[in-house]
């Protein structure tokens, strides 16, 4: 058997067995038939981890970014592994290495940028009180938007200054939350939340009783980032960054910050560190600037 008669039987294996979207099974056609063509179609009884090392190390050489390098060597895995199965080669599965993920750091804002931006926010209207405070609570708390859009009533404790959140994997955390955050909720719980007639336990509800989208808080962010003219790629998971750095910047040990941000292993979290870092660089070269 020829290995693109190997890749004709592999695709069919995914439409008939596994079910896979049509898209996928396309896109794995055209990465398997670029790895045929570089393997000269050899017998797919020979194909072995060099091949696939080779392949990839070739495209790479020729600057293929890594998202894509990782898409191909996930469609020849998945091609060697049912090859495995059906009994027409023998290696092992864990041989084949991957093409690592890219980590980039993402921007961060300053103080001075996160007090601009939050001071964008219309607050003579129901909308703009309830923006200023999914931005407040995101920013001064750390929150994942997920966490931000499903967080209850009865989870904040204005008197005591925390909130309980449900994070991944439903694991409960409890959060500080800041005597300003802490002012703005209750501003808006008092001007917004106590008129609207719904049932919902959730905090934070359009004027009219409809559920905040996490679309919703992601378009009205960028709208307020472009207000305050910040040249920046800014997402509401920019503000949780913003919160771990922060946080980092003032003393704080970085196994806190773990705790706070909900995160299971330590590894997750050190990225902050280096955005620390990036930061002290930049304000340095800021300070030392001779012209």
């Amino acid at each position: 058997m020829k290995t693109n008669e190997a890749v004709e039987e592999f695709l069919t294996f995914l439409v008939t067995e596994k079910g896979d979207r049509l898209t996928t099974i396309k896109a794995y056609q055209i990465d398997l038939e670029e790895f045929t063509k570089f393997v000269s179609n050899k017998p797919a009884e020979g194909l072995n981890s060099a091949d696939m090392n080779d392949f990839l190390f070739s495209l790479q050489s020729k600057g293929m970014k890594n998202a894509t390098l990782i898409r191909k060597s996930m469609a020849i895995k998945g091609l060697y592994k049912f090859l495995k199965g059906e009994g027409i080669i023998k290696i092992t599965l864990s041989d084949l290495q991957s093409p690592k993920k890219e980590k980039h750091l993402p921007d961060i804002l300053t103080i001075e940028e996160i007090n601009l931006l939050l001071r964008q926010p219309d607050l003579q209207t129901a909308k703009g009180i309830l923006d200023l405070a999914m931005m407040e609570v995101t920013f001064s708390c750390g929150l994942r938007v997920s966490e931000l859009i499903e967080l209850r009533m009865d989870k904040i404790n204005t008197k005591s200054g925390y909130l309980r959140v449900l994070g991944k994997g439903n694991k409960e955390r409890i959060i500080p939350i800041n005597k300003e955050a802490l002012r703005v909720v209750s501003y808006y719980q008092e001007e917004v939340r106590s008129h609207i007639e719904t049932k919902s336990m959730k905090l934070f509800l359009h004027e009219n009783g409809r559920e905040v989208s996490r679309q919703y808080f992601f378009i009205e962010l960028k709208k307020y980032v472009k207000m305050a003219n910040i040249n920046k790629n800014v997402s509401p998971h920019t503000l949780r960054h913003c919160f771990a750095t922060q946080l980092l910047e003032n003393g704080a040990q970085l196994r806190l910050v773990k705790e706070l941000l909900g995160h299971a292993d330590i590894e997750t979290t050190q990225i902050y560190t280096h955005l620390s870092k990036k930061k002290q660089q930049e304000e340095y070269e800021k300070s030392m600037r001779r012209n």
